[in-house]
């Protein structure tokens, strides 16, 4: 079984005198690099255009006054946060043999004076502290980013611009139906095949019809809205043809197991899996941490309180088990999860069921994760038969 790391510290041993560390201040315009130099005093801090192969030349320049000042230098390892530029400078790097790291931005503790003082130098200075104290093996300091390859980040465009391209349609449509309302228009439905033909005939409740204007927007949006169909229509397509192309085993195979629950389409199926399923996550509280869906406990002295979900985890995945957990007791009635559900939340001193599908969508997530990785099924659970 892979070794599963929780990121939160450093296992490998930590020799300052033999490694060279850098950190990286990223941003659109330039990088702002600090370096921490065995056997020189100085710690060089650096200004530099966003541009990989100087970044590399100043690291090799570093080396090379390590060297002079007598030091042997066994180790480079670098460190920035994780943020608009993704992943690529960390594969980069490691593809030339350079130890990369990836702080979770975060987890990175700052002062809480209300007007505190930030610049790229100071930033820098602080990730320069948290870094050493994670090589070190110290707990607390800082937590890492799981680096993914190239593949599995291209794996999660499919859904994530499908669900850009629903929430562009659903604009569309409003648009469209508030533009309908503005006239005193109702029951017109856009979305439908023949909706461009019917738009002359419409009159407002004057008896006259639409304006010229409204008209020939609402035309427009039309256009836009059968272009954005048929791009969803085109992801769903290619969807399924790699499925029926990729081996049977790893995600796709995680994919075609969650689909055969009842209940749980495709997308969702693909969501859930390439976002959180898929990666190597300790144990079912690192699974529910990644989500989002962990209390936020507020204690001090005798003061005890919930403020409720962290909601630090990926908010795409959260929204897609919430919906889920509504479709399980739906399509699932009969399952322990859902009759868990019911238990607490029928009859006139039940709990709220908007409370309880939160926590039904976080045991509902570690049953699936379960299901896809050790192949246990959920109890109750309804799987479809396979073709």
């Amino acid at each position: 079984m892979t070794p599963i790391s929780d990121l939160s510290r450093s296992l490998a041993p930590f020799d300052q005198n033999t490694t060279l560390t850098a950190v990286i201040e990223l941003s659109e315009a330039s990088w702002l690099v600090a370096g921490l130099i065995p056997g020189v005093e100085r710690e060089p801090l650096k200004k530099q255009e966003p541009d990989p192969i100087a970044l590399l030349r100043l690291l090799e320049r570093w080396r090379v006054e390590a060297v002079r000042a007598g030091r042997t230098i066994g180790q480079i390892t670098v460190a920035f946060e994780a943020g608009r530029d993704g992943f690529w400078l960390a594969r980069w790097l490691q593809a030339r043999d350079i130890e990369v790291h990836v702080v979770h931005s975060t987890s990175v503790a700052v002062s809480r004076e209300h007007r505190r003082a930030k610049t790229d130098r100071l930033d820098t200075a602080m990730l320069m502290r948290v870094f050493l104290g994670w090589l070190r093996g110290e707990r607390g300091h800082c937590r890492m980013v799981a680096i993914p390859t190239l593949e599995q980040e291209d794996a999660k465009r499919p859904s994530r611009e499908r669900e850009s391209l629903v929430g562009e349609r659903t604009r569309i449509v409003n648009r469209m139906k508030a533009a309908l309302a503005r006239l005193g228009i109702r029951g017109f439905k856009p979305t439908l095949r023949k909706a461009p033909q019917r738009l002359d005939a419409l009159r407002t409740p004057e008896g006259v019809p639409i304006p010229p204007n409204t008209r020939d927007e609402i035309r427009r949006d039309m256009v836009r809205l059968a272009v954005v169909r048929e791009q969803i229509d085109v992801i769903e397509q290619a969807r399924l043809v790699r499925l029926e192309q990729a081996p049977a085993a790893g995600p796709h195979a995680m994919v075609r197991l969650l689909a055969r629950v009842v209940g749980v389409g495709l997308e969702t199926a693909d969501m859930l899996v390439q976002e959180v399923l898929s990666r190597n996550l300790r144990d079912r509280r690192a699974v529910a941490r990644y989500v989002g869906l962990t209390g936020s406990p507020d204690e001090s002295g005798k003061r005890r309180r919930e403020k409720g979900l962290a909601k630090a985890g990926n908010a795409r995945v959260r929204r897609g088990l919430i919906q889920l957990a509504w479709r399980l007791l739906r399509f699932q009635k009969e399952s322990a999860l859902a009759q868990w559900y019911r238990a607490r939340t029928d009859g006139p001193k039940g709990a709220r069921k908007t409370t309880m599908i939160v926590a039904l969508a976080r045991k509902l997530l570690i049953a699936l994760w379960r299901m896809v990785t050790i192949g246990e099924v959920p109890a109750g659970v309804v799987l479809r038969q396979t073709p």
